[in-house]
């Protein structure tokens, strides 16, 4: 669950302000400087001396973390590539096993939560392919790593440190942490925080097993899915077609309008039926831009990005749990061919657009927000597609391909 954002104590967040922590975690030396830091902070924070002399001295960087972050395949991966790896027939058959297996667990979280079954063993397969992969990296390190590393290290100082409540309330061990290159543990791929705050008891076994114990990482999942907002009666959006020469002039990215807006708009659903009257937001989302396949999501699919800010793994959470109820599967045009740009291309272009009166913030050569907003703009500016995606199209205008 590495996006969820931890809301740590006053007094810690205070002393960030006052105790430089950010170094280059490559260097042993800057390593050595941010370990000496964080043991200030800590004891400062009130942590037990187990904490301050034991645990924060013995951390170590590991160069393959630094890596790992820099190549996300959420940002690296295009959508069909993503797609590819995570909804196959292996995780569309093992989630309907799982579903029966649980159905006891999963019909009394349902009640209870209102998280439908499909969607948590959804992100089970996703997570971890069932419990197979939870990830086998000192999560200790991991996160030292990229708290003493610039890049996020605030966010991952305060998982690291909601790592050190954890251990001594003794709610976890040192001897179970082993997790992902970012921290994230057990079946579900709970960060510290995301432990702390949400994890159950849900074998009734008097302890919370994240790592051995289903019943504990569902029951935790669907408390955090339910804490944060899920919408019990409400599906997380659809495939849908858009109809030739839409208006992409009247609809901006990442912003919700009324379904009813995109009706009027000529929008269908995929198999080419109209779209329901049913009173509900709905945003458009093009992973591939205007040349591969589209959707309408709803407020639930913001729920499912506050687990991992990515819209293609929100839209592979979507699908798999319609392929594990028996959906059909994603619908394909010949035309769905569009090939990823480099990342090396987009920052060149976010550069241009910046220099062109385009804000799109620090050049990063990931595609998120405001470059869609910006290439939009920019396409409307040029009489282009105003798909908002840097397609070949955009990259030859702005001079970055020949």
């Amino acid at each position: 669950m590495s996006s969820v954002i931890k809301r740590f104590s006053r007094l810690f967040f205070a002393s960030l302000t006052t105790l430089p922590l950010v170094v280059n975690a490559t260097g042993n030396n800057d390593f050595t400087q941010c370990i000496d830091n964080l043991q200030v902070k800590a004891q400062s924070a009130g942590y037990s001396g187990y904490i301050v002399n034991d645990i924060i001295p013995a951390l170590a960087p590991i160069k393959r973390v630094i890596e790992l972050d820099q190549r996300q395949p959420e940002f690296s991966q295009s959508f069909a590539d993503y797609l590819k790896l995570r909804l196959t027939d292996y995780h569309i058959q093992t989630g309907r096993n799982k579903l029966a297996e649980h159905k006891e667990l999963f019909d009394k979280l349902s009640k209870k939560y209102g998280i439908p079954a499909q969607y948590l063993v959804s992100f089970w397969g996703l997570e971890t392919n069932f419990g197979r992969n939870k990830g086998k990296m000192s999560v200790l390190n991991s996160l030292a790593t990229l708290a003493c590393d610039e890049r996020r290290s605030q966010y991952f100082t305060a998982e690291l440190f909601d790592l050190f409540y954890l251990l001594d309330n003794k709610t976890v061990t040192t001897k179970q942490l082993a997790g992902s290159w970012a921290g994230a543990m057990g079946h579900m791929q709970f960060m510290p925080s995301a432990l702390r705050k949400y994890a159950l008891d849900g074998d009734n076994d008097g302890k919370v097993d994240v790592w051995q114990s289903e019943a504990d990482a569902l029951t935790s999942a669907a408390n955090y899915l339910n804490s944060i907002g899920w919408l019990e009666k409400e599906r997380w959006g659809r495939q849908v077609q858009l109809p030739k020469n839409f208006a992409f002039q009247q609809v901006e990215f990442d912003q919700f309008y009324p379904l009813a807006t995109f009706k009027a708009l000529g929008v269908t659903r995929a198999n080419g039926s109209a779209l329901s009257d049913y009173k509900i937001d709905a945003e458009l989302v093009l992973p591939a831009g205007a040349g591969g396949p589209a959707f309408l999501v709803y407020p639930n699919f913001n729920v499912i990005m506050k687990w991992n800010l990515s819209e293609n793994y929100a839209l592979s959470v979507g699908l798999l749990a319609n392929r594990i109820q028996g959906a059909s599967g994603l619908k394909v045009s010949a035309q769905d061919k569009e090939v990823l740009y480099k990342p090396a291309e987009l920052q060149a272009l976010q550069e241009k657009l910046n220099n062109l009166g385009f804000d799109v913030g620090k050049p990063d050569g990931i595609w998120g927000p405001k470059s869609r907003k910006a290439i939009r703009l920019y396409q409307l500016k040029h009489d282009l597609i105003a798909d908002g995606f840097p397609n070949s199209t955009v990259l030859i205008k702005a001079g970055i391909q020949g």
